[in-house]
């Protein structure tokens, strides 16, 4: 059922990247393996995947140590500056950078480290309480001041859309990262040319693609779903 899953998962990325005539290599399917046991990483592994996402430091340092070194881990979860040391270093792309304090956190400790962090600002398109990231009317502030700090380099824009039951509406927010991610990149900031935009779950992957999404980020669909009283 999971490598079922996992290529029905597939097949609609590529569908949806077919149907704006983009490139489905253009898109990276990232499984977000949250609360999900090692073994089930390991069978997605064992066919080839290699892009993981996932949400809580503690959960991921484990998995990091138990599972192949050549997985890509994507941390995407909200991240705080006591643990920033625990991912320097380890992850692909830290894709929830959603303070200035935070990217300097994670400079000092690339420094440190002597590695470049690749990351993502994460951007609160939807202005919804409870969740992390920069209001849209922040972030060229926010680039300009953190593509000064050294061994990091911003990436591109990440956005968590609301929950909703039909994915349309969630459309008008990946525009809007979208126009942002062009708009910042038409100023020529120095040191900034961003090309990732980190849009789309389980429920509105297929249209975070339409919209330019470079990386989805999917759970429910590909494991099932979770449970969180382990």
């Amino acid at each position: 059922m999971l490598l079922t899953n996992y290529k029905e998962v597939e097949e609609r990325v590529r569908k949806a990247a077919s149907r704006v005539n983009r490139d489905p290599s253009e898109v990276t399917l990232i499984a977000v393996s949250k609360t999900k046991p090692n073994e089930m990483i390991q069978t997605l592994y064992d066919n080839g995947v290699r892009e993981f996402g996932e949400n809580y430091v503690q959960e991921l340092h484990t998995k990091m140590e138990e599972l192949p070194e050549d997985i890509n881990w994507h941390m995407i979860g909200h991240l705080q500056r006591n643990k920033v040391k625990y991912v320097v270093g380890k992850v692909s792309m830290i894709h929830s950078v959603d303070s200035i304090r935070l990217a300097k956190a994670i400079s000092d400790e690339a420094v440190k480290k002597n590695v470049i962090v690749e990351i993502l600002l994460e951007v609160n398109v939807g202005l919804e309480e409870n969740k992390f990231g920069f209001k849209v009317e922040e972030v060229e502030d926010a680039v300009c001041e953190i593509a000064t700090f050294p061994n990091i380099v911003i990436k591109g824009l990440m956005t968590s859309a609301p929950y909703v039951m039909n994915s349309e509406e969630n459309r008008p927010i990946f525009k809007k990262l979208k126009e942002l991610l062009v708009d910042i990149n038409g100023k020529n900031i120095h040191n900034v040319s961003m090309s990732v935009l980190s849009m789309g779950m389980t429920n509105d992957f297929e249209i975070a693609i339409e919209e330019g999404a470079t990386h989805v980020r999917v759970g429910t669909a590909i494991f099932g779903e979770r449970n969180y009283n382990r």
